[in-house]
């Protein structure tokens, strides 16, 4: 969820942390870098492993590639937000994904399409994005 939410604000909380760049060698889900335990980093250039991810991690694709790795300084509150859009998603994901709006009341129930499809997504369906835009807002960056 970090990736994705990183993605949306445009910021990878990389700012005055290391980066480096070159050839980097997953082995048995792994990469060695100088990082603290519990860091987060951004790996950048690779075929299988692209996103954010927390040190020592131990589930990556084994793979060689030309890219980059960015350390991250990402805030506890930003954290804590990711784990609050997690649970928001698990509790509303499936209603998210139909297309329907149902309601009942007294006996009686009936199911309508929602209004205005964009890109196969109900318009007036709430997204993550748009449930907690304005607490995320603090973290956004205009422009990469």
């Amino acid at each position: 969820m970090l990736t994705e939410i990183c993605k949306e604000l445009r910021n990878y909380f990389d700012f005055g942390m290391p980066k480096w760049f070159g050839k980097f060698k997953i082995t048995d889900g792994t990469i060695d870098l100088a990082l603290q335990e519990g860091q987060y980093f951004r790996i950048v250039g690779s075929v299988f492993n692209n996103g954010v991810y927390q040190y020592p991690v131990t589930d990556l694709i084994d793979e060689t590639f030309q890219g980059a790795v960015w350390a991250m300084a990402v805030p506890p509150a930003v954290i804590a937000l990711a784990d609050e859009i997690v649970a928001w998603q698990a509790q509303y994901g499936d209603v998210l994904k139909s297309p329907y709006t149902s309601e009942s009341f007294g006996g009686y129930s009936y199911t309508k399409a929602g209004g205005g499809n964009r890109g196969g997504t109900v318009s007036d369906t709430p997204s993550w994005q748009s449930t907690f835009a304005s607490r995320l807002n603090q973290w956004r960056k205009i422009r990469p």
